[in-house]
C-alpha cells in the first residue's frame, strides 16, 4: 500500500514539473521577439501600415489666372473628381490666389496640393520652417511676365533710369526689374520703384502716374489694348518657374495619392494638346478673356511638369534674388524640397 502511495506521489510530481517547464517554454517564447510578446505589438504599431491614416478628403489650390490651362481643364473636366471620389475620397478646390497664404494653409495642414504656386513663395515658405516638396513644374512662362510704358520717350531698360517704375514687391516682376536694370549695369537705386499691385501699376501708368509698369497675364494684352507698349519680358533674364507642391507629411503618408495626382496632371496636359480649340473656349469662359488673347497668350506658357537641371538653376536664382534684397535671412538647399521620384 505504501509503495502504491509513493509511486502516484511520484508521478504526481513527475506531471507538476513537466507541465511547470512547458508553461516556462511558452512564456519565454511569448516574450521572444517577433512572438506576439507587448515589445512586438508596441513595435508593430509603429509600423507605417498599421500608422497610415485613411484620407477622406484631399484639398487642391484652385488658381485660373493669369492663365493656368491645365487647373481650368482639371475643374472642367472634373479629371480629380473622377480619380479620387471613386475610392470615397472627396476632392475640394479652395480658391487661394496669392502664394503665402497658399502656404500658410499648407503649414495648417488645410491644404494638400499647391497646384500653382510661384518658386519665390515656395522658397521663402520652406526657409521659415513649413513642410512643403516640390513635386513638378507648373509652367515656365517667362513672356507672360513684362516692363511696360506709354512713354515715347521710353523704348529700352537704359532709357528708364531715373524714371518712375510700379509693381508687385517680391514677387517675378520685382525680380525681373532687378535682372532688366542689372544687365543694363544699373541697379534699383537708379531708378523710383513704387511698390503697387498689377492692376494699380497699370492704372497708374495710363493716368501718367508712372513712367513704366510691371505687368504679367492677362493684364498684357488688355494694357496694350489701352496703348501700352512693352519695353521687356522675362525672355532671356528668367523662366518665371510656377511649381506645384504638396504638404510633406501627406506625401510621406500617401506617395501612391501624389503619384496618381501628378498622373491626372498628365492626363489634363494630354487632353490640352489634342484638343486646343475645346481648350481655349474653356479658358476664355473661365478667365473672361477673349479667344484671341487665349490663344495669344497661350504660346507663352511652358508647362512641361519635369523638373530639369534648369530648373533647379532657375530656382537657385530666385532664392539668390530673395537674399539679395533682404526678403530671406538664410539660404536653403533647394534640392532638399524637391522629390521628382513617384
Amino acid at each position: 500500500m505504501k509503495n502504491a502511495v509513493k509511486k502516484t506521489l511520484a508521478l504526481c510530481l513527475v506531471l507538476f514539473m513537466t507541465l511547470s517547464i512547458v508553461a516556462g517554454c511558452a512564456s519565454r517564447q511569448d516574450a521572444a521577439p517577433g512572438n506576439g510578446s507587448t515589445e512586438s505589438a508596441e513595435k508593430g504599431s509603429q509600423t507605417p501600415a498599421a500608422a497610415e491614416k485613411s484620407v477622406d478628403e484631399i484639398n487642391i489650390s484652385y488658381v485660373k489666372l493669369p492663365l493656368n490651362v491645365p487647373s481650368i481643364v482639371e475643374k472642367r473636366l472634373m479629371l480629380f473628381e473622377d480619380e479620387f471620389e471613386k475610392d470615397g475620397i472627396k476632392v475640394n478646390f479652395p480658391e487661394i490666389t496669392e502664394g503665402p497664404k497658399m502656404t500658410e494653409a499648407l503649414a495648417a495642414g488645410s491644404l494638400d496640393f499647391c497646384n500653382a504656386l510661384g518658386g519665390t513663395s515656395a522658397i521663402l515658405a520652406a526657409a521659415n520652417g513649413v513642410d512643403l516638396k516640390i513635386i513638378g513644374i507648373y509652367s515656365r512662362a517667362p513672356k507672360a511676365f513684362t516692363i511696360m510704358t506709354r512713354e515715347d520717350g521710353i523704348n529700352s531698360i537704359a532709357d528708364l533710369k531715373g524714371k518712375k517704375i510700379a509693381g508687385p514687391k517680391g514677387t517675378i516682376l520685382h525680380q525681373l526689374l532687378l535682372e532688366a536694370l542689372s544687365r543694363n549695369q544699373m541697379s534699383i537705386d537708379d531708378v523710383e520703384y513704387i511698390n503697387m499691385s498689377i492692376p494699380q501699376a497699370v492704372a497708374a501708368m495710363n493716368s501718367d502716374n508712372v513712367d513704366a509698369a510691371l505687368v504679367a497675364g492677362p493684364a498684357v494684352p488688355q494694357a496694350m489694348d489701352a496703348g501700352g507698349r512693352i519695353i521687356t519680358t522675362g525672355e532671356g533674364l528668367l523662366d518665371a518657374t510656377i511649381v506645384i507642391a504638396v504638404r510633406g507629411e501627406f506625401l510621406r503618408e500617401h506617395p501612391d495619392l501624389v503619384k496618381r495626382y501628378m498622373n491626372v496632371h498628365y492626363r489634363s496636359l494630354k487632353h490640352m494638346e489634342e484638343n486646343p480649340e475645346e481648350v481655349y473656349k474653356m479658358a476664355a469662359e473661365e478667365t473672361g478673356l477673349s479667344e484671341e488673347n487665349v490663344i495669344t497668350m497661350y504660346d507663352w506658357y511652358d508647362f512641361n511638369p519635369a523638373i530639369t537641371e534648369k530648373d533647379i538653376e532657375e530656382l537657385v536664382k530666385t532664392q539668390d534674388f530673395l537674399l539679395e534684397n533682404d526678403m530671406l535671412r538664410q539660404a536653403i538647399n533647394i534640392s532638399d524640397i524637391i522629390t521628382d521620384k513617384l
